[in-house]
């Protein structure tokens, strides 16, 4: 069921729930909110424990009400917004309760496996689901393509590569598509030798040479795995097959995304590396609206480079690759071995090139297991997420002569 048109021409504000609210994305979203006040009306602001933030960023939007994941971060969240009218709640029924009020846009930015049970708890008929927790789609991905359609829902691709794919998609035209084309910037070691890779400190790898964003989806950046759950979020996203999408390496950051078609045609979608074009994308489709971003100038960018990624110094988009092919639940097993090692990697447990190690050694034991079988539900899911975070962290805790 679309969206009434006088909320998407800004005749009446869009009512709009975040979830995810203090995250990155939810900052670069409440930057726009607050640049709109008119154009949007915030119902609901969730995050994890950051009471000080959400607080700051309720009263700065005026949203009507403000909720915590965490209960101990409760008496913060209370004190801050005593005697401002917006009510302040703490723990999952509290959550529950919030994504359930009228709203036509819900933002689905919470990071993790957490964000699994609220998002698709979001998904209701009449409204939007602006996605940017890659979670659903990677670990649930049939699950939830199939309530969304079931719903009717409209689902809007926050993920700038996602995003720009979505803008040149042409829809009605899909037997007419040769390719997807996905872009990478190849991150911070791009051009490293891989005997180099095995010193990789966790602080040269979170300096991205483009994009600023959070710690995971840093180093999965530097690993390319990032790269990896894109592909598969895109599997499911447009309706191409597997073989039809791709991945090329672009260091400038400025071609987000590409489809090909059969005419010869190649429309690419091009912006600065900035988060707040395809959340404005999102919040303002079918329209658009202004941005305060910095314009691309392409005199001064002077040339475009482009470049095949390098499966020997990045196994971890092959096994991405792998897992998809696999289907099942290999992709969920994926996310939560990639998370669990990355956490290690940052709190240099293990070393750079262990990241993919311990992922492919994990899906390998789970298929052994036969415990890598679709999942009919949610639970299903999250069972396995935690199974695959049990295993990688035995890994981690013995890989000498972990067989």
């Amino acid at each position: 069921m679309p969206v009434e048109a006088e909320t998407v021409t800004g005749r009446a504000p869009t009512r709009i729930t975040v979830l995810g609210a203090t995250g990155s994305i939810g900052q670069s979203l409440a930057d726009l909110l607050e640049k709109n006040p008119d154009r949007f009306d915030v119902v609901a602001l969730v995050a994890n424990r950051n009471a000080h933030a959400l607080a700051d960023m309720a009263i700065k939007l005026k949203a009507s009400i403000a909720v915590l994941a965490d209960d101990e971060s409760f008496p913060v969240l209370t004190e801050r917004l005593n005697g401002t009218g917006i009510t302040a709640a703490s723990g999952q029924a509290a959550i529950e309760e919030a994504v359930d009020m009228e709203t036509d846009l819900v933002v689905g930015a919470i990071v993790g496996a957490a964000g699994l049970v609220p998002t698709f708890r979001a998904i209701k008929p009449g409204r939007r689901i602006a996605l940017a927790n890659k979670e659903c789609l990677v670990c649930a991905g049939d699950l939830f393509v199939d309530k969304v359609r079931a719903t009717g829902v409209e689902l809007l691709p926050v993920d700038s590569e996602h995003n720009a794919i979505f803008q040149v998609f042409e829809k009605d035209q899909t037997d007419q598509i040769e390719k997807v084309i996905l872009t990478a910037s190849g991150g911070p070691f791009r051009t490293w030798p891989l005997a180099k890779m095995n010193d990789v400190t966790p602080a040269q790898a979170l300096k991205h040479p483009n994009w600023d964003m959070g710690s995971r989806i840093t180093i999965d950046s530097a690993t390319m795995m990032n790269k990896g759950f894109e592909v598969i979020e895109a599997a499911h996203l447009f309706p191409v097959s597997n073989d039809q999408l791709d991945v090329l390496v672009h260091p400038q950051s400025t071609i987000h995304g590409l489809v090909q078609y059969k005419d010869g045609s190649l429309l690419a979608q091009l912006g600065s590396p900035d988060m707040r074009t395809p959340i404005a994308h999102c919040l303002a489709y079918p329209g658009r609206m202004p941005v305060p971003v910095t314009r691309l100038n392409l005199a001064e960018l002077g040339k475009l480079t482009f470049e095949a990624p390098d499966a020997e110094r990045f196994p971890c988009l092959g096994i991405a690759l792998a897992a998809l092919e696999a289907g099942g639940g290999a992709p969920a097993a994926l996310n939560a071995a990639d998370e669990v090692a990355v956490d290690a990697f940052l709190k240099e447990r293990i070393g750079f090139l262990d990241i993919p190690a311990a992922i492919e050694a994990v899906l390998e034991r789970l298929a052994a297991s036969d415990m890598l079988k679709p999942a009919k539900c949610v639970e299903d899911v999250l069972d396995l997420d935690s199974e695959a975070r049990k295993k990688t962290l035995e890994w981690i805790g013995s890989r000498t002569s972990w067989h």
